[in-house]
């Protein structure tokens, strides 16, 4: 594969485990408590954010490659501001992701329930905004 397929697959791995989680999240809500098919998604979601990170991972530490935002104006300190975000909840949102996904798996569900409510937000966050970088640096701003 060549370093150019890397980027927009990695952003179809983020845009998918974004709709799995709203869909997942849908099926636990009070009117559904639909908890094998929360289950089904959020296990895919886990799926394609590993998916996602070995990609991710290959891709930068064979390739090395460097990519420079190129906007200018306002939208340079926007850029730079949701990416020091995204990266800060990327790096901790994994443990939280493993911890959430531990005690659902177990079914200690109280405890599962406690820590998915800040998982699930910040998760939902780095995966949208993981795509929103991608589109920011590969497709709107470039020169």
């Amino acid at each position: 594969m060549t370093p150019e397929f890397f980027p927009a697959f990695n952003a179809t791995m983020n845009g998918i485990t974004a709709t799995l989680l709203v869909i997942g999240h849908s099926f636990i809500t009070r009117e559904s408590r639909r908890v094998n098919a929360h289950r089904n998604f959020m296990i895919a979601a886990v799926c394609t954010s590993a998916l996602f990170l070995s990609s991710y991972l290959y891709y930068h530490f064979h390739f090395r490659l460097l990519t420079r935002f190129t906007g200018q104006g306002i939208i340079r300190p926007v850029y730079f501001t949701l990416l020091l975000s995204h990266t800060i909840l990327a790096a901790a949102v994994v443990p939280m992701i493993l911890v959430t996904l531990s005690r659902g798996l177990r079914a200690r569900y109280d405890a599962h329930r406690r820590i998915a409510r800040f998982t699930y937000p910040v998760w939902l966050y780095v995966s949208c905004t993981g795509v929103l970088i991608y589109f920011m640096l590969y497709h709107w701003y470039r020169s």
